[in-house]
């Protein structure tokens, strides 16, 4: 006999065990079909039955021990299977029951592998699908804005390969990075991806990017702008930019970075009335990027920074003007960034209703959530961002969401996590949620972002949620207070 044969024969003999126990059993049911319905026990016992089973007995066992409180010939269905195990003639373990024992190491081991697979499982990155579109995206996003301003050519190259490795197949860059924006510096971002992505296999990365909104200061993205709009000829200019940057002949999901409208923005709440101003028709801003995807430059589109009037306008004009119809959303969503998105957008957004994924940005809030800003070591933090940009995302430095934050890193602690496991887990969770993005500016904190979707428990504890829930209704959107 071959090895090969040597190493299948355990697999055969199994099957043909298995196929005589159902034969067995198949014409028990038959019997039963054809006749009175007596109990099992009955029909087991009958003398036909007897008769039946001592004709398949091998001699060594043909009249098995007495066992206690059981008459001889009260057989169980387990013993019967037993019976037909033993009086296999093909088994290479003899007539004995020592066949059925040296089985049940193989089960065993097979229900350790299939723990270890489901583990195994749970330990790998995620992958959904985005909206409407064929685009399937790891459950981390990739965020760029650090690239050529806190983090060097060769540092961004290490944290893309890094991530590339561990599975994350989606990048978000924006034509404005890196943050903050300065005509000195726009740009940098896309070069570091671009130089990156020539040793990179194309069609394994989903890369976004994003066209931006209204602005009056910004107007060092165009070439001759007084204002930056998102009409046909903003649109075009910027992703032609965006492809000699990036060194690609197109992109994945071209997103709307904020709205040409006037929409409340980056912290600010409530909706102003006021600040009314006319803006570019929806069916316009959908109509030049038809025509981006018609030249294949572009595949899908999406918005960030939105609220439900517009994520509905869009989907609407799509709808009756045939125009391309946004797959994805980029809105900020943390513990203590909530509300703006739970009210009203995850209706909206809805599978069944609009059909459009959340791409969560600040899942940190700009690093606030690791607790690094309340930590005594004053190194830990002087070289982070809020502190590094005065001002910038200030919102986060509110002394309500400092004290909302103390209040959610003991949490975590309460529960064994660190506060990087209980912020990221929290919104990896969240039904609605496509992939989240991550940021970091060093190998470890990226590891540790990275690890919270590979390691950490998913789902969180229903205690944990709880406890979650608990806090929330103490502190609903401290950052807006």
């Amino acid at each position: 006999m071959s090895h090969a044969q040597c190493a299948g024969a355990p697999r055969c003999r199994m099957l043909n065990v298995q196929d005589r126990i159902l034969q067995l059993l198949s014409k028990l049911r038959s019997r039963r079909s054809h006749g009175p319905r007596l109990p099992l026990d009955r029909i087991a016992s009958s003398p036909r039955a007897l008769r039946r089973r001592r004709s398949l007995l091998p001699s060594p066992v043909r009249n098995p021990p007495r066992a206690h409180g059981r008459r001889p010939g009260n057989f169980s269905m387990q013993q019967m299977a037993v019976s037909a195990f033993t009086a296999n003639p093909s088994s290479s373990h003899g007539n004995t029951l020592s066949g059925l024992c040296s089985r049940r190491p193989e089960i065993w081991h097979r229900r350790r592998i299939g723990s270890r697979i489901r583990a195994q499982a749970q330990s790998q990155m995620q992958y959904r699908k985005l909206g409407d579109s064929d685009l399937v995206v790891s459950e981390v996003t990739l965020g760029t804005m650090t690239f050529g301003e806190q983090n060097t050519e060769k540092e961004a190259h290490d944290i893309l390969s890094y991530s590339f490795d561990q599975g994350v197949n989606i990048l978000d860059t924006a034509e404005m990075y890196p943050v903050p924006p300065r005509k000195e510096t726009q740009g940098r971002t896309d070069l570091y991806i671009g130089s990156w992505m020539q040793s990179k296999p194309r069609d394994k990365i989903i890369l976004a990017t994003k066209v931006s909104g209204y602005s009056e200061r910004s107007t060092f993205l165009r070439d001759n702008a007084k204002v930056v709009r998102v009409d046909a000829a903003n649109i075009k200019e910027s992703v032609e930019k965006s492809l000699s940057r990036l060194s690609t002949d197109y992109i994945d999901l071209l997103q709307i970075h904020w709205p040409d409208r006037y929409v409340p923005l980056f912290g600010e709440y409530c909706y102003n009335p006021t600040k009314w101003r006319p803006s570019v028709p929806f069916e316009e801003q959908l109509k030049a990027f038809q025509e981006l995807i018609d030249e294949g430059k572009v595949r899908y589109i999406g918005v960030s920074n939105e609220t439900s009037y517009g994520v509905m306008e869009f989907v609407h004009a799509a709808k009756v003007q045939g125009l391309p119809k946004i797959v994805s959303i980029q809105n900020s969503y943390s513990l203590i960034v909530r509300c703006h998105f739970e009210v009203d957008l995850v209706e909206v957004c809805h599978p069944n209703n609009c059909n459009v994924g959340l791409l969560a940005y600040s899942p940190l809030a700009g690093g606030v959530l690791t607790g690094k800003y309340i930590d005594t070591n004053p190194d830990i933090s002087k070289k982070s961002r809020l502190n590094l940009f005065p001002g910038y995302m200030e919102r986060y430095n509110a002394s309500l969401a400092k004290e909302a934050t103390n209040e959610y890193v003991k949490l975590a602690k309460k529960h064994g996590l660190t506060p990087v496991q209980l912020a990221l887990g929290f919104v990896r969770d969240r039904p609605f949620t496509a992939s989240t993005i991550i940021g970091a500016t060093t190998m470890d904190q990226l590891k540790e972002n990275i690890d919270a979707f590979t390691s950490a428990p998913r789902p969180l504890a229903p205690e944990v949620l709880d406890d979650i829930e608990s806090l929330f209704k103490r502190y609903r959107d401290p950052t807006l207070s």
